[in-house]
This record gives C-alpha cells, structure tokens and sequence, in this order.
C-alpha cells in the first residue's frame, strides 16, 4: 500500500520521552517506526496507540550499543520501508535512546563510562551513519541532549560529556549533509519525571523540589513538555532551523 505520509524513526519509543515523541509526531501526520531494546510489550502498544489515532507505525528491536548489529537493522527498516509503505526511505530520524548512570567523577568507572559512550556517542554517530543511505533528501535528524551540557549538576560527569559530543556532532550534520537539503537539531531537555536514570527525578521528593526550585516556571518536566517540540522539528513549520541546540528545560538554573 502507497502512503503519501512522512516516516520518522525514533529510537527507544517504547517508554518515556521516546514514546511520547513517537506519539506526539503520529499527532502531526507522520508515521512512525519506532525501536526497543527489552521492552516489546510495551513497543506494540505504543504502535497500537498510534494507530489508534490514525497513523501507521512498526517497531523494531535494536541496541544502540552494538554497532556490529546496524546492518541487520538497516535490513530491517529497508523491509519495513517496502512492506507497510512502498517505500525506500524515511524522512526523519530521532536519536533518543538512552540511559542514565549516576556517579561522582572520582567514582565513575571504565566500564560505567564506556556503557554510557557505547550508547549515546558511538551508537548515535554510527547508527546515523549507517541509515543515512535510507534518510530522504530534505529530512531531518534530531539528536537528544540534555541541560546537563549547559549547566554542571555533580554526579553526571560522563553522561554529559558524552551529550556535549553529540551538540557538536550534530553541528557537522548540519554542514556535511546540508547539500542533501537535510537538517540536523538538538533537543537538550532539562529535569525530567521519567523512569530514566532510575526514576531519580521522579521519585526522589527532595531532588524533586530542589530542581522545581531551580527552574524559572516552578516546576520538574514531563514527557509531555518534550514530545512536542521533536514533533516540531519534523514539521514543515521547522524547515529553516538547523544545527540549532533547542533546551526545553523550564528555564534550569539561570
């Protein structure tokens, strides 16, 4: 079946910011393919909400940590591609897959840092890569960062170094793709309630209200207050933003 609709490809859709930006993109009109590590159940009911509201939309199993795995799933989109829409491309990508890991500097060990470089630096850089050829001219990536690239909040360390290579990554995007008409953005979002990291922020009360404290409209984020704005950036209304690093923190530590 032909489909005249956009394909946006999010990376870890099946829960939090993820899930919220896969649906928050069906709202726009743009169908969705969508990716999990462990969580399948939760992947087809997210594919089940977005139709549901009338988008079309697959999962997929992928680690973004195992760079030996991206040609098979590279496969796997291109058979996606053909068999649900008749086609050879798709017009967006959103790196957002990740995790968080609490420690010191001093505490941070070789292999807390390299799971953390494995899946939000090497992943992102050749995932991107190796889809590229599947990416439409005049597309559009979207990279996730976080406010911790801006502002230092101890214990992160090595999370937002590796955020603060993937600002200046996109940057590169930017210019060496842009004579294929393709944009490339980061999103850095600020404190948010998700289970990610553990489900600090959420469920620690008093680190709770200390970044409410911290933040110019009085409260934490949700996963609400991101979707939208990855959403955005696959919409026409985006076209002229580009190599742009877009905070939606509520204004953190000012």
């Amino acid at each position: 079946m032909q489909t005249n609709s956009k394909i946006a490809l999010v990376t870890g859709g099946s829960r939090g910011l993820g899930k919220n930006a896969a649906l928050s993109i069906a709202r726009k009109g743009i169908d969705v393919i969508l990716t999990y590590r462990t969580q399948k159940e939760e992947a087809e009911a997210t594919v089940a909400a977005i139709e549901q509201i009338g988008g079309r939309a697959v999962a997929l199993p992928l680690d973004t940590s195992t760079v030996n795995t991206f040609d098979a799933f590279a496969q796997s989109v291109q058979n996606a591609l053909k068999d649900k829409w008749n086609r050879e491309s798709f017009d967006f990508l959103v790196n957002n897959a990740g995790i968080g890991i609490y420690a010191s500097f001093v505490q941070t060990t070789e292999e807390q840092f390299d799971t953390l470089y494995n899946i939000h630096f090497k992943g992102v850089f050749f995932l991107t890569q190796k889809l590229l050829p599947l990416l439409a001219d005049q597309g559009g990536i979207i990279n996730l960062s976080t406010g911790l690239a801006r502002f230092a909040t101890p214990g992160y360390a090595a999370y937002a170094s590796m955020k603060g290579a993937i600002e200046t990554f996109t940057k590169y995007l930017a210019k060496e793709l842009g004579a294929r008409g393709i944009k490339a953005n980061v999103v850095a979002p600020g404190a948010i309630e998700t289970d990610f990291g553990g489900g600090a922020v959420r469920d620690n009360a008093s680190l709770n209200t200390f970044l409410a404290s911290a933040t110019a409209l009085g409260r934490v984020g949700v996963a609400d207050d991101i979707g939208g704005v990855i959403a955005f950036l696959c919409t026409e209304d985006a076209r002229w933003i580009n190599a742009q690093r877009i905070e939606a923190s509520g204004g953190m530590f000012l």
